[in-house]
């Protein structure tokens, strides 16, 4: 890999403001940087990792959780190992088990995440998990290249990321279009590489107690590769069974000694995605159209390329001070389609010089995503103490290609910088623990600690021609009215108590609380516990309290686009709550959203190789944050926008309108048995159940019933409560033999429902089932393998005619599971 480029990169940014001048040439302020071909890099990638493991000493480290105990999370370990494991989240117990653990948490390893046929790790945890929905959403603008993904049915912003136990920052992109999550600015999962990441815990429980904000549907924590010993290159490929979606990715981890007390490890991986295209002919094309009966449109993935590095280190002993370290680096180049320009619309918008034949506007977007841990922590007088401070940014720039400003006719540029988005946050942290005795069965867990966080969000405007006079078509760039920098910070104090009252009973308490410099107070407390009848049933269950901040980004995120309403392009803008145009729209401060979570599991283990969980849960939400209908203006209020220079036909803004509850199940059983001679089989069904409903929907504004339109209309409510799947089955089986592997998974996604404004369209999408099939060699150190996501080439139901616009969208992007049908892939690598 390019690790000069990745330096520079890295350098750029972190040297970058939100509020850096742009430039108002016709040319982008950041130059686009365009990785190398992926087989250039794979070969650099394999001769760094051979140099450097050339070098390793023959000593090496045993790997440790950020707590520092030993742990393992090999694909071949016994049921027992795997239940043995000690896991992070949710605790501050560093001898909490998966097997006894107060709260659900799946572990899937490494393995199990690269064993899929999936590109990155969101669609890996899509297929692993049924709690996980992961839509690939197209024509959507900046949420074609940052994707979101839901858990337990919730706003993708309502699940907290961490890595190694440190909070995550959130992307910069706001999904403003018709996607799940239409509102949300999540974590860029897809940041992470595959290559660094040792095993994910993903907690299925609400822990705003013992994390802070966010922590609503649960936490997925990322756990990094840890140690000296060790290291890969792997390489991978595929391609779709239509032919296009090609596929390409290398990547090497290696670990490094620092002396006698400390290792480092680096991850690099880099990936290229050709485009996939599903969308259809375009039947409203006149008979004049030179282009008449072709696919002019794109639906499916974007090309993108992305090169990614993680480095990883420690050194120091535990009962001293011990000095900890990570940095995340990623960037993605994508370009993605707006819709298609026919050559009337050329000739009508005097660009038919530029464009005989009508155009495709491209947006072309680079999300750069910088991450860094320092820290130390020890022991002293019977404290185990953590001090520490992250910093992450994450930024997203646009250009507008194969475009023209309608107002500069045949002098129009054909590209545009529209503009930058950035979302910013540094946290200091401060954690102490120890077991003290109670005079109970055994020593109980006290755990205190301290929070500074400090955000900052920003929108920097593109070069006028990009907005002026209606800007550049399929994408006006960002206005001056729209940019500026907003920041703001939070402390917070929690403590935690976690004790094993008896043998079989277990139980622990969390309280936290927090003031915002916009928001005020918060506090949130939870209560859990776990009590086993006998080895083989036990019962686990939680109470809590959570709440979730309005992030910066849905505050004071502002901009135009053209967007499809009601299956007409229309200039849509998207107004901060505290601007002149929202507040004329009847816009109101928004409010921090405040959750209740109740669960109670039933856990249970006939064997010692087989385990069943099952877990129900009810989560009430007040004051949900959503982005508002797309209000339709009629001619006095587009009238009164226009008077303030905003120039839209439609509008929206953020706005706490719903209480919701969620109320689901689920279930996940494993089995691992030894057939002898004939090899080892590990065997999982896992399923997932999920009701939202609404309990109530805030007033509509006044100014908006006198112009007969709803603030949450009847699709916004559909999209928060049945626009994703009620049911989700996952069941898989390895198997095991020599050098030989088998998989095979089988999903069976349930139905789902999306709304139009015109009850007349509603479409129910039927249930599918998928299924994937691999076969792996590994021998030594040599391994490779084959698959086929998709066997049977599943699609989702096709869009009825009436939601098609002409027949361009075949296929809904809320399929669960895609829509690019049968794909194919092979892997290749070398371990020592």
């Amino acid at each position: 890999m390019n690790l000069d480029r990745i330096a520079s990169s890295a350098t750029a940014l972190a040297s970058t403001t939100s509020s850096a001048p742009r430039s108002s040439s016709g040319e982008s302020r950041h130059r686009r940087l365009r990785p190398p071909h992926p087989i250039a890099l794979a070969a650099m990638a394999a001769m760094a990792a051979m140099a450097a493991w050339g070098a390793l000493p023959a000593a090496a480290f045993a790997q440790t959780t950020s707590a520092g105990t030993t742990t393992s999370t090999s694909a071949a370990a016994t049921a027992d190992g795997a239940l043995g494991q000690v896991v992070g989240a949710g605790t501050r117990r560093i001898d909490r088990t998966l097997a006894d653990s107060e709260s659900p948490v799946d572990v899937l390893s490494g393995k199990d995440l690269r064993r899929t046929g999936a590109a990155d790790l969101a669609s890996a945890l899509g297929q692993l998990l049924p709690s996980l929905n992961f839509p690939r959403p197209s024509l959507t603008d900046a949420s074609d290249a940052v994707r979101p993904a839901q858990l337990r049915g919730l706003s993708p912003d309502q699940t907290l990321v961490l890595v190694d136990g440190k909070r995550r920052h959130t992307s910069a992109v706001v999904n403003v279009n018709g996607t799940q999550g239409r509102g949300s600015a999540p974590v860029d999962l897809n940041a992470i590489p595959l290559a660094a990441i040792d095993h994910i815990e993903v907690l299925r429980d609400g822990a705003a107690a013992q994390y802070g904000s966010d922590a609503i549907a649960g936490v997925i924590n990322i756990v990094l590769r840890k140690g000296a010993s060790g290291g890969e290159i792997a390489l991978e490929a595929g391609q779709t069974d239509a032919g296009d979606g090609g596929r390409g990715a290398a990547a090497a981890s290696l670990g490094l000694a620092l002396g006698d007390e400390g290792w480092a490890r680096l991850a690099v991986e880099t990936r290229h995605q050709q485009r996939t295209n599903r969308a259809g002919v375009d039947t409203r094309d006149a008979a004049t159209e030179p282009r008449r009966g072709l696919v002019n449109n794109r639906l499916g993935d974007p090309d993108s390329t992305q090169q990614s590095a993680v480095v990883n280190a420690q050194w120091g002993r535990t009962d001293l001070a011990q000095v900890y370290a990570f940095a995340t680096f990623s960037r993605r180049d994508s370009i993605t389609a707006a819709f298609w320009r026919t050559q009337a619309t050329a000739k009508a918008n005097n660009v038919a010089a530029l464009y005989p034949d009508g155009f495709l506007p491209l947006e072309d977007s680079a999300s750069t995503d910088i991450g860094a841990v320092l820290g130390v922590r020890g022991e002293a007088a019977g404290w185990r103490w953590d001090l520490s401070v992250n910093h992450g940014r994450n930024r997203f720039d646009i250009d507008v290609a194969n475009t023209a400003n309608y107002s500069l006719g045949a002098a129009s540029p054909t590209r545009f910088d529209a503009g930058r988005l950035s979302n910013r946050q540094t946290v200091l942290n401060a954690d102490v623990s120890r077991e003290l005795d109670a005079g109970l069965f055994a020593p109980l867990t006290l755990s205190l600690g301290a929070e500074y966080r400090r955000e900052r969000y920003g929108i920097d405007a593109g070069e006028p021609g990009s907005y002026q006079n209606g800007g550049a078509s399929g994408f006006p760039g960002f206005q001056p009215s729209n940019a500026g920098g907003h920041g703001r910070h939070d402390e917070a104090v929690y403590a935690g108590i976690e004790a094993q009252l008896s043998k079989d009973f277990s139980a622990s308490a969390a309280l936290r609380g927090e003031r915002y410099s916009d928001f005020g107070n918060a506090t949130s407390a939870k209560l859990s516990g776990r009590y086993a009848f006998t080895p083989a049933v036990a019962l686990r269950g939680t109470l809590a309290t959570g709440f979730r901040a309005p992030s910066l980004a849905q505050q004071y995120f502002a901009t135009t686009s053209t967007n499809l309403i009601n299956g007409a392009l229309v200039d849509a803008g998207t107004f901060p709550v505290g601007s002149p145009a929202a507040i004329a729209l009847g816009a109101q401060p928004l409010k921090p959203e405040k959750s209740r979570h109740l669960s109670l599991g039933l856990l249970l283990r006939p064997t010692a190789n087989w385990q069943t969980t099952i877990d129900a849960y009810q989560i009430d939400i007040d004051d949900r944050v959503l982005l508002s209908a797309n209000l339709s203006l009629p001619a006095a209020l587009r009238a009164q926008l226009a008077a303030q220079g905003v120039l839209v036909s439609a509008g929206r803004y953020f706005t706490n309108a719903l209480d919701t509850r969620t109320r689901g199940v689920d279930l996940v059983s494993t089995l691992s048995q030894d057939w002898g001679r004939w090899g080892r089989g590990d065997y999982a069904v896992a399923f997932s159940h999920i009701e939202n409903s609404i309990r109530r929907v805030a007033d509509n504004p006044a100014l908006l019933s006198a112009n007969q339109l709803e603030l949450i209309d009847r699709v916004t409510l559909a999209r928060a409560t049945v626009g994703s799947p009620k049911d989700k089955l996952v069941a898989s089986a390895e198997h095991r033999w020599g050098p030989w592997s088998g998989r095979v998974a089988l999903s069976r996604y349930g139905s789902f429902i999306v709304r139009q404004s015109n009850a007349a369209n509603d479409q129910t999408f039927g249930a599918a089932w998928v299924a994937d099939v691999s076969a792996g060699w590994e021998s030594g150190r040599w391994n490779a393998s084959v698959g086929i996501d998709n066997l049977t080439n599943r699609y989702p139901d096709r869009v009825i005619a009436a939601n098609a616009v002409g027949g361009v969208l075949t296929y809904t992007q809320f399929s669960p599971f895609g829509f690019n049908g049968r794909q194919y892939y092979a892997k290749a690598g070398y371990r020592w």
